[in-house]
């Protein structure tokens, strides 16, 4: 199921951090941010001091980089880049708790493509986040790398496995005691055994997390996360956080901005995550940003002609049909397993991240109407569970964010644990079931699913931090944002709000008119031409410029 960050297999809950809103709207004083990035006056005050002197000075012993870990989602090691510049990679240590940094520590694994360009012109290093929580940096960065090459005439690339994901003390909870996923019902609908067993799986999976993760759980929030970045920065050699941050990195961005924001260089958010909402309001956006994606879908679907129906509507129907089809009986899949409900829900929601993956969903829905799930299979396997994998029609594949979908990868757990570490929120299923109609009426297709996430922090074993992320960041430089109007991961409007809450004259909103998660890696050239221009030269766009997306060619 969608969810504001990424997909994830356990229909994900959405973006909830850091502090109530009724602060959102005040600056905060030095001693806060102090407070907040643990940097402040305590008991071991000459202690941490010089721990943390010792831990700015430190050095990164680059090295070539060896095939992404099992917990990063396997994979071969990355190939240089056309012109030979080989990747590095290199381990950051940073405190476990940045309350205590004279306490234990943890390495936070790293990796870089260097620039080739002179000193004189180099800008620094510019820092990747792409999303998630949960996504390894460092598995995911060489093979979105050849959209970036443009930045790296100007920048090193570097990018990272936070705190809890990957190689960064990776969350696990996994345990042989607990049932797969994928044999729980995510949309329970009886009011009784498929509920209760929901409810069994969420806080199974927190004991087992807390059984297997317990020492690093409380540590691995989207603050302390920023403050590992603020600690890179400096370790780098740079004066200010040159940055990109996509979905889930944008609220990581935001935080820090907050956080330091006389440290904040050229940075890009992409794919903004609303700072306004609670986790339920950011599920309930979502339904509807999903749902208009898959009507826009489905008005495309019908102008090629398909077979789904006679328009939109027609389209939609269908699918809410089918889905309630398979819920009841499941179509049996080449391999031995089954499509239902669910896993249509994923497969539908995975390819809404891209347009270009229309015409293959068009193709599997089609299938699927006629008791064939094989395609929808292929599609859903193609595309991982983040939508984000390589060409659907194409099993050679090496998109690394295809290979963190590999079952040994602690993308899900990290979700999870950051997830319900930045979040106060701890809903029931009679909090749940109070909101059904409203996710219905958002959306019958996605709504149900997006609701039942909220229980995925049911039992977790730490409180959460708060409601929203704190991002307001008065004083900061230009924040440049991306929203994409047919967004249905982020929906558009979070661009505006986020603009709002980071302060007066810092937020500075670029519209894409398009479809898909997040608007760069669209491949549009008005937007990476404007995005650049800012990274590259500090340009940035004039107020209300909008980018328009370029149609599918017709028969695609």
């Amino acid at each position: 199921m969608p969810t504001a960050r990424a997909i994830s297999t356990a229909v994900l809950l959405s973006t909830a951090t850091l502090l109530a809103s009724s602060l959102t709207a005040c600056a905060p004083t030095a001693q806060e941010r102090d407070r907040q990035r643990g940097t402040g006056d305590t008991d071991g005050t000459t202690t941490d001091a010089q721990a943390l002197t010792k831990l700015r000075d430190q050095s990164l012993n680059w090295k070539p980089c060896s095939a992404p870990s099992p917990a990063q989602g396997g994979g071969e090691a990355p190939a240089a880049l056309p012109d030979g510049t080989r990747w590095q990679c290199a381990t950051l240590r940073t405190p476990l708790d940045w309350k205590n940094p004279s306490g234990e520590s943890m390495d936070l694994a790293l990796i870089r493509a260097r620039t080739s360009a002179a000193p004189d012109d180099r800008i620094g290093s510019l820092l990747f986040n792409f999303g998630g929580p949960g996504g390894s940096g460092v598995a995911t960065l060489p093979g979105l790398a050849p959209d970036y090459e443009k930045l790296r005439t100007r920048y090193d690339l570097v990018s990272f496995d936070p705190r809890g994901v990957g190689d960064s003390s990776g969350v696990r909870c996994l345990d042989a005691g607990l049932p797969d996923e994928d044999e729980i019902d995510q949309t329970p609908d009886d009011g009784g055994d498929e509920t209760n067993a929901l409810v069994r799986f969420n806080r199974e999976t927190a004991a087992a997390c807390k059984k297997n993760s317990g020492d690093v759980l409380p540590h691995v929030g989207t603050t302390q996360a920023a403050q590992d970045m603020d600690l890179l920065r400096q370790v780098l050699g740079d004066d200010e956080l040159h940055y990109f941050g996509i979905s889930y990195g944008t609220e990581l961005g935001g935080v820090y901005a907050h956080l330091f924001p006389d440290h904040v260089g050229r940075a890009v958010l992409d794919g903004v995550v609303d700072p306004t909402h609670d986790a339920m309001e950011e599920a309930l956006a979502q339904a509807g940003g999903f749902q208009l994606a898959f009507e826009h879908f489905a008005t495309w679907c019908a102008q090629q002609g398909c077979t789904l129906g006679a328009d939109a509507e027609d389209i939609v129907d269908l699918a809410v049909d089918l889905e309630e089809a398979l819920d009841d009986t499941p179509l049996p899949t080449p391999d031995g397993g089954e499509l239902d409900g669910d896993a249509l829900i994923d497969a539908i929601s995975g390819a809404l991240y891209r347009q270009d993956y229309w015409p293959a969903l068009r193709v599997g829905l089609e299938a699927a109407v006629d008791d064939n799930a094989d395609v929808l299979e292929d599609l859903a396997e193609a595309l991982g569970q983040h939508g984000r994998g390589g060409d659907p029609d194409d099993d050679t594949t090496d998109d690394p964010s295809d290979e963190t979908s590999d079952e040994t990868s602690n993308e899900d757990d990290a979700f999870r644990a950051i997830t319900c570490d930045d979040s106060s929120s701890r809903y029931t299923v009679a909090d749940v079931e109070s909101r059904l109609p409203d996710f219905l009426e958002a959306s019958p297709l996605f709504g149900p699913g997006l609701a039942w996430s909220a229980l995925t922090c049911d039992g977790w074993p730490v409180p959460g931090t708060a409601q929203h992320p704190e991002v307001s960041a008065p004083g900061a430089p230009p924040v440049l944002l991306v929203g994409n109007t047919g967004d249905p991961a982020t929906p558009y409007e979070g661009a505006a709000r986020m603009a709002e809450r980071l302060g007066k004259k810092v937020g500075v909103e670029l519209t894409y008119e398009g479809e898909g998660h997040g608007a760069y890696d669209s491949g549009n050239t008005c937007v990476q031409n404007t995005v650049n221009a800012y990274l590259l030269n500090g340009k940035l766009p004039s107020p209300g410029t909008v980018c328009e997306a370029e149609p599918l060619p017709e028969g695609k």
